[in-house]
């Protein structure tokens, strides 16, 4: 495949040195990171060292610093960018913030980046503080920061960079609805994504630029529609849905996928792949040819040394906390986000029985936990602190709260809305069993709902268990923040469910039909 990739990016080079007019760009990119600058397993997880030096680990910092130099010598023509995310998933953040991102990301070359919604993790100041320290522009087209001061004029809806002889136009995309999943604030305002993103290339092209990028943390089906809905954009590099593109096993689409005249390409998440494109652009500043691959960062690929040293150095306050064995599971307990934004599964399962064992004594009855939460699996083995941080990295606390039986009806439906879309408010349940029929009319999705082996009544008063996120609104279940005799300030939720296999000689995951999908 590398050979073959190789191969096509001779081939316009050679096409670039036969006509002077076209333009040659290798546009290399990253897409939801999370903080992986160690290396994970198969599974999205940490990656124990002799499993790595066997050649079974992906990712991490080191072999990205080798992949880039490689691809650079490739093409006298290069820019890295990112589709966002880079925040959030491991205990380096939970540690460093915004730091030790911002120092790879300097050491990596980054030409420019999106904002995420995982950016405004811990609010406009941590991303504010990121946004001073690198070396290079962040952008987002569809959002007014004016009214926050924090990152009112840190932030460009779009920029111009040079690379070899001309002139790019880069705009940055955020999700419409990061205000619901993560901490924006009340003084940004986000707006329609293909409305922002057309009034910035119309900008760009009254500035004579026709060679425009769009850095797009919005998932595939809105690149597309942005592709659709647009004109004048030639390259949207995405994020946010962890879409892998190729023609390898598990990819979604084609790499690039064509709409229209426009190149869409996401490189899947976490480091495991390196997206290299090959675009020639003609002197109009139309895409000629456009080819590539996700690189696989695997074992075939040399780690830095310097590089792993000096993360070898960030992550001593660390070990300690991470090195705790909390218990063993007989079996991987299922965390893939393309299972759990869709279906029951058994990482939802621990997670959702955890925080109910942990309240049942308060009279709780129901335990939901969204899957957008849940962002690793975990292998079979010993399982430590680090392992469970990693699944459950944004210490949300433990939420207890009171509402009806219709509210309860009305979280599942909202949990169920985007059932197909990869969305992350699909509930994770316990004490309480559910049919799923996704073809039906929307707030008519949900039925046979049971809680504790009885039909729900939605004039009953029910306790339910949650995490602090959900509870005040996050991911759409709004009709939480109302709820009676609320308390957000249980337990952090890593340690609920740490806890909760400790009290297990060995944890066996599993699924029960809680949840049935027709």
């Amino acid at each position: 495949m590398i050979a073959r990739i190789l191969g096509t990016t001779a081939a316009l080079a050679l096409t670039a040195g036969a006509a002077s007019a076209d333009y040659s760009l290798t546009i290399l990119h990253t897409n939801d990171f999370h903080d992986r600058f160690e290396p994970i397993s198969a599974y999205d997880g940490p990656c124990a060292a002799e499993d790595n030096t066997a050649g079974e680990c992906f990712g991490g910092s080191a072999r990205l610093v080798t992949a880039l130099e490689e691809a650079r010598a490739r093409s006298n023509n290069t820019i890295l960018v990112d589709g966002g995310d880079q925040f959030q998933g491991t205990l380096f953040y939970t540690q460093y913030k915004g730091t030790m991102t911002a120092e790879f990301m300097n050491k990596l070359g980054y030409d420019a980046m999106t904002v995420g919604n995982h950016e405004f993790d811990d609010g406009p100041e941590v991303l504010g503080a990121f946004v001073d320290a690198v070396d290079f522009p962040i952008l987002m087209s569809n959002a007014d920061i004016s009214g926050e001061p924090l990152l009112a004029d840190k932030i460009a809806k779009s920029t111009i960079i040079e690379r070899g002889g001309e002139r790019l136009g880069l705009i940055g995309l955020t999700p419409v609805n990061t205000p619901e999943i993560a901490s924006t604030g009340p003084n940004i305002t986000f707006t329609p994504p293909a409305d922002a993103v057309q009034a910035e290339v119309d900008a760009l092209t009254a500035e004579g630029v026709n060679k425009i990028i769009v850095l797009s943390h919005s998932g595939y089906a809105v690149d597309q529609d942005v592709a659709s809905n647009t004109t004048g954009v030639d390259v949207i590099v995405g994020g946010h849905d962890n879409t892998l593109l190729g023609d390898m096993e598990g990819a979604k689409g084609s790499y690039p996928t064509m709409v229209g005249d426009t190149a869409i390409v996401q490189a899947y998440a976490y480091g495991k792949y390196l997206g290299e494109l090959n675009v020639t652009f003609d002197d109009d500043g139309v895409i000629t040819e456009a080819s590539g691959q996700p690189l696989v960062m695997d074992g075939a690929v040399a780690e830095d040394q310097p590089t792993l040293d000096r993360i070898a150095e960030l992550a001593q306050p660390l070990e300690e906390i991470r090195n705790e064995v909390v218990g063993e599971t007989s079996d991987v307990i299922e965390g893939n986000r393309d299972i759990c934004r869709a279906m029951e599964c058994s990482g939802g399962n621990l997670i959702a029985d955890a925080m109910l064992a942990r309240v049942a004594d308060q009279g709780i009855q129901v335990a939901i936990a969204n899957s957008g939460g849940i962002r690793a699996s975990i292998d079979a083995g010993e399982v430590t602190k680090g392992e469970v941080l990693t699944v459950l990295p944004f210490q949300n606390t433990l939420s207890t709260f009171e509402v009806t039986g219709q509210a309860l009806l009305d979280a599942l439906e909202n949990g169920v809305s985007k059932v197909g879309e990869g969305d992350g408010r699909f509930p994770q349940v316990a004490g309480i069993t559910f049919t799923v029929d996704s073809a039906a009319e929307a707030g008519a999705r949900v039925s046979e709902v049971m809680v504790a082996g009885e039909p729900i009544d939605p004039a009953a008063t029910y306790g339910v268990v949650s995490n602090n996120f959900v509870r005040n609104g996050g991911d759409g279940y709004t009709m939480f923040t109302t709820a009676e005799n609320a308390y957000d300030f249980g337990p952090d939720v890593a340690d609920v469910v740490s806890d909760f296999i400790a009290e297990n000689e060995t944890y066996t995951p599993y699924t029960d039909g809680r949840i049935t999908i027709n």
